[in-house]
C-alpha cells in the first residue's frame, strides 16, 4: 500500500458524557487534525436516561408504582438499561429481567432496536450538526 497517499478520517466519539467529532488527515503516517466539533451536553448517558425513563413509565402503567422513587430499584434498572443499550448495537431486541425490583414485583420487558431508535431519535439528530 502506498504510504504517501493522503486519507481523511472522521472520528465520531459518542462517549458517556460528551460527543466529539474530529476530522483527521493522514499522510505518510503523519496525523493532522483538520477540524473538531462536538456537544459537551450530549453523551451516551443521555441515551441511557431516555431508555430508563421509558421503562419507568412502562412499569408505572403496569403496576401503578413509580420506580424512580426507589433509589435501589432505579439503580438496578439503570444498570440493566446500560447493558441493553450496548447489546442493541449487535442484536435486534433485548430482554431486561430483574427479579423483585420493587415491592416484590418482578420486572421483565423487551426492547427492540427500532423502539430504541424511536425513543432516541432527537438525540441521534443532535449528532448531525457537529458532523456537518
Amino acid at each position: 500500500m502506498d504510504q504517501k497517499k493522503e486519507k481523511n478520517i472522521l472520528v465520531f466519539d459518542l462517549g458517556g458524557g460528551t460527543f466529539d467529532v474530529s476530522l483527521l488527515s493522514i499522510e505518510d503516517q503523519v496525523f493532522e487534525v483538520l477540524s473538531t466539533a462536538g456537544d459537551t451536553h450530549l453523551g451516551g448517558e443521555d441515551f441511557d436516561n431516555k431508555l430508563t425513563e421509558y421503562f419507568v413509565n412502562v412499569f408505572k402503567k403496569k403496576h401503578n408504582v413509580d420506580l424512580a422513587k426507589d433509589a435501589r430499584a432505579f439503580q438496578k434498572l439503570k444498570q440493566e438499561v446500560e447493558k441493553a443499550k450496548r447489546d442493541l448495537s449487535s442484536v435486534h431486541s433485548v430482554k431486561i429481567s430483574i427479579d423483585s425490583i420493587m415491592d416484590g414485583i418482578d420486572f421483565s420487558e423487551t426492547i427492540t432496536r427500532a423502539k430504541f431508535e424511536e425513543l432516541c431519535d432527537k438525540l441521534f439528530k443532535k449528532t448531525l450538526k457537529p458532523v456537518k
